[in-house]
């Protein structure tokens, strides 16, 4: 029997994810098929109830169900709960177990793609939804010096900032967009991360920072959009790197919980970006 794993969210239309995984399937003869979901919230109790089914081996969960999808499973691993969301579930005979594969996904990007440990690192944070809290949970485990996130809600980023401070032994504090205080965190800082939709397509000549916001040259710019490529933000600086690699990382992770086996990590990648 084919085993079936897939993505669960709404909209669903721009996903990669389904041409990178079939292809790591047949890549590596296994007998599985990567599908889409889009469900309402309505009907998500239904679906991950289904989903339970024996041909299931297990699914993703994207945008906006991360954090609601806690309350339909059995089990959550300690960093997801951390965290406060899962993207990833395993189906153990019945039994659903979730898990946050964003955080570890973005460190691997990080190290492999612009060849930077996370430790001891300046990072400023665009964004403090559920990927931006995936990340900054991460780099405080990983032993980041200080963490800095905006977000055009300030409550939010400051409930956040608040969180991952009071959880880990890290600097964590929240500024406003485009303030003095954000061009201050950024002279000081090693790394900029875009944890917000913001310059995704059909929107590439948008950018989640103004032109008045000055990026030194060193610093390296990294943008969880991968669609496109190459972003308006990330033009901004010669060591930039794309949100792709991300995606990638985070789906091999979810990949190997799944069929026990380490995913095809390039091949992945290069069907991923083909597809771009």
């Amino acid at each position: 029997m084919t085993k079936i794993v897939g993505l669960i969210g709404h909209p669903l239309g721009h996903s990669l994810s389904p041409l990178m995984h079939n292809a790591a399937f047949k890549e590596l003869g296994l007998d599985f098929e990567y599908k889409l979901f889009d469900v309402s919230l309505n009907e998500l109790a239904q679906k991950v109830k289904e989903l339970r089914g024996k041909k299931f081996a297990g699914f993703n969960i994207t945008i906006p169900y991360k954090e609601k999808v806690m309350e339909l499973i059995d089990e959550v691993v300690e960093n997801a709960k951390v965290i406060g969301a899962v993207n990833t579930i395993v189906n153990d005979n019945g039994k659903l177990i979730g898990y946050n594969t964003d955080g570890p996904g973005f460190v691997e990007s990080l190290r492999d793609d612009a060849g930077v440990n996370p430790q001891g690192l300046n990072a400023v944070v665009l964004g403090a939804g559920g990927a931006s809290r995936a990340i900054l949970v991460t780099l405080a485990e990983e032993k980041a010096n200080s963490i800095i996130v905006t977000d055009i809600d300030q409550e939010k980023a400051s409930q956040l900032a608040q969180y991952v401070g009071s959880y880990f032994n890290v600097q964590v504090k929240s500024v406003k967009p485009d303030s003095r205080e954000l061009q201050a965190a950024l002279d000081n800082a090693n790394l900029l991360i875009n944890a917000t939709p913001i310059g995704m397509h059909p929107h590439e000549n948008t950018s989640p920072l103004s032109d008045k916001i000055q990026l030194a040259p060193e610093l390296i710019v990294y943008d969880l959009v991968y669609n496109p490529y190459s972003t308006k933000l990330m033009k901004r600086s010669k060591n930039s790197v794309s949100g792709l690699g991300m995606l990638v990382r985070q789906g091999a992770l979810a990949f190997t919980l799944w069929t026990g086996r380490e995913a095809p990590v390039k091949l992945m990648h290069e069907t991923a970006f083909a597809a771009l």
